[in-house]
């Protein structure tokens, strides 16, 4: 589970980094949806490991917020693009 909680959440700032360099706006628009997606894998695997005690409640707080600010960005990100690429 720790295995999966690192490729998610090291997959998000990989995608974050390809769409720095996208080709088009469209390309732009997937890689940060699929950073969202990621970001949501991760907020399911800190879920998971804090109930089975893997995390601490300190851990998990601290985990959580992070990522849950990366949830917001990323879907703020997504939204704005999508509007200015159909405008």
């Amino acid at each position: 589970m720790s295995k999966q909680l690192l490729r998610s959440g090291t997959s998000i700032g990989a995608n974050v980094r390809e769409g720095q360099y996208a080709q088009s706006k469209k390309d732009f628009i997937s890689k940060m949806s699929i950073a969202l997606k990621e970001a949501g894998e991760t907020n399911y695997w800190l879920d998971v490991l804090h109930s089975v005690k893997y995390l601490s409640d300190e851990e998990y707080s601290s985990l959580n917020k992070d990522n849950d600010e990366l949830l917001n960005l990323l879907a703020s990100i997504v939204k704005t693009s999508k509007e200015k690429n159909n405008s």
